[in-house]
């Protein structure tokens, strides 16, 4: 057994690309921020899907054919 006080993942941690900065990142448990490299990018990423500058394509239809009603 280990005598350091996290688990073992029995695995090497990946360096992955952080989607924010584009820098490198250490995706393992004892990154707290994964996959960001820092609690800063992680913020930015919030704040870009809080403002909406990311969004889920949405297919669905209007509800009236022929638009807002109250438009016309």
């Amino acid at each position: 057994m280990s005598d350091s006080n996290q688990p073992s993942t029995g695995f090497a941690p990946r360096k992955v690309r952080c989607p924010a900065c584009a820098g490198t990142s250490l995706y393992s448990p004892q990154n707290p921020y994964r996959p960001f490299c820092s609690a800063r990018c992680k913020g930015v990423d919030l704040g870009a899907w809080a403002s909406e500058e990311f969004k889920l394509p949405d297919d669905t239809p209007p509800d009236e054919p022929f638009g807002d009603p109250r438009l016309q």
